[in-house]
């Protein structure tokens, strides 16, 4: 079944420039996400505060929600924000190692 906010495409080249035109939405907002994570840093008291496993639990479970609601697969949508998530604590840790060492 075809979502009323998705296109009907009529051939494979359709489907994959509807997807190259999702990838690079997504590739932006990816972008602006690592963007806040490297503020949050500087409001990071110690390296537990980065890693944060509540928020990420809460960050999950809210997201598993969103993927129902839209008609998405809660599984997959979950593996690749636990993938995203996890990335962006080594890179907030990162930082967070970056700032403490400048001060």
């Amino acid at each position: 079944m075809i979502r009323n906010d998705t296109k009907e495409c009529k051939d494979i080249g359709e489907v994959r420039k509807e997807i190259d035109r999702i990838d690079d939405m997504i590739v932006k907002l990816i972008a602006k996400r690592g963007e806040y994570v490297k503020q949050a840093a500087g409001f990071k008291k110690n390296s537990d505060d980065v890693k944060a496993p509540d928020r990420v639990e809460k960050v999950i479970a809210g997201v598993r929600e969103k993927a129902e609601k839209q008609g998405g697969d809660p599984d997959i949508t979950e593996e690749v924000y636990r993938t995203m998530i996890s990335c962006f604590i080594g890179a907030e840790t990162r930082e967070f190692n970056s700032k403490k060492e400048g001060k």
